[in-house]
């Protein structure tokens, strides 16, 4: 048979050949990255960023490729992601110091101090790897970024607001505790103010009183008498006796009763070594008791007599004595 080719037309065809066979990898590798984008696109994910992006927020770090003009100059998709990612950061920021503030103060808040920025982290990881992707794509990512810095803020204000409310419940505890140790301080003063006076009192009038035992009228003789029984028991029985020589009945002596039993407990050897004072009525000094006999330390006839003049002199009855015991403590 013969051939209708020429030579010419053999090269040419077999030229023609060879490019479309060096085409076809690039057209392959082509379609191989439109591939992968609209994947991103639609998953939410996108390929990995330059090494400028990071996982972190607090060094998180916003850059486009295909935007890397003058910020006056670039796409307003772009201009949006980088003040999304600036927000995540202020956010993520925000939650590490409300946390650190309380863990230092140390107070129960009532709810667990912690809060999650996972959705945050992976929100904004994704918008900062979007700079392969044209630029329709990013506002969906922005999106995404505002909307898990929202969830954080408000969790941040509501732990902000229960740290808040920690402190200043725990000043008004410490503000009311101080306030009570200084009125019981205060009281206390108080307190030692009157005894100091009352001492002095006692002791200022201490000459009266003997005066007024030795002038009042008394029931059994001065230098002893009664029964001569200093039990307790028997004590009271002499005292009952001579309540009739003060004009004195026995609602009296239930008064008198009372306040000896908290003196002395009616003891003719009772003695408060803190003060001095000695015998059933706790004269200050004992010796005072000395202008009704000379037997005065242990016969309690002899006590009762000049306990019973200091009450006439002083208080006008025993009840009066006893009243004024309850109210300061001592009579």
């Amino acid at each position: 048979m013969r051939s209708d080719a020429t030579p010419s037309s053999n090269r040419r065809d077999r030229r023609l050949a060879s490019r479309r066979a060096r085409r076809r990898p690039a057209l392959t590798a082509g379609v191989l990255a439109v591939g992968v984008i609209a994947t991103a696109a639609l998953t939410g994910t996108a390929p990995l960023a330059s090494a400028a992006s990071s996982t972190d927020l607090a060094s998180a770090s916003f850059r486009l490729a295909s935007y890397s003009t003058p910020t006056a100059n670039a796409a307003p998709e772009a201009l949006a992601a980088r003040a999304a990612v600036a927000a995540a950061d202020t956010t993520a920021q925000a939650a590490t110091g409300v946390q650190n503030d309380i863990a230092a103060s140390g107070l129960d808040i009532g709810q667990p101090a912690t809060i999650d920025t996972a959705a945050l982290s992976a929100a904004t990881q994704r918008l900062t790897e979007a700079e392969s992707l044209p630029a329709t794509f990013l506002p969906e990512f922005t999106d995404q970024v505002t909307t898990a810095a929202s969830a954080v803020d408000q969790r941040v204000a509501q732990l902000r607001g229960s740290l808040d409310a920690a402190v200043a419940k725990k000043q008004a505890e410490e503000a009311a505790e101080k306030a009570r140790e200084e009125a019981e301080a205060a009281a206390k003063a108080k307190a030692e103010e009157e005894a100091a006076a009352a001492r002095a009192t006692s002791s200022s009038s201490s000459g009266s009183s003997s005066s007024s035992s030795a002038s009042a009228p008394i029931a059994a003789p001065s230098t002893g008498g009664g029964s001569g029984d200093n039990s307790p028991g028997g004590a009271q029985a002499t005292a009952r006796g001579m309540l009739a020589g003060y004009g004195w009945g026995d609602d009296q002596f239930s008064c008198l009763v009372s306040l000896w039993n908290r003196e002395s407990g009616w003891n003719v050897h009772a003695y408060n070594a803190g003060s001095g004072a000695y015998g059933i009525p706790q004269a200050l000094p004992g010796s005072k008791m000395g202008s009704a006999g000379a037997d005065w330390q242990s016969n309690a006839a002899t006590q009762i007599s000049w306990g019973l003049g200091y009450i006439s002199g002083r208080y006008g009855s025993p009840c009066g004595a006893w009243g004024h015991s309850q109210s300061s403590g001592w009579y």
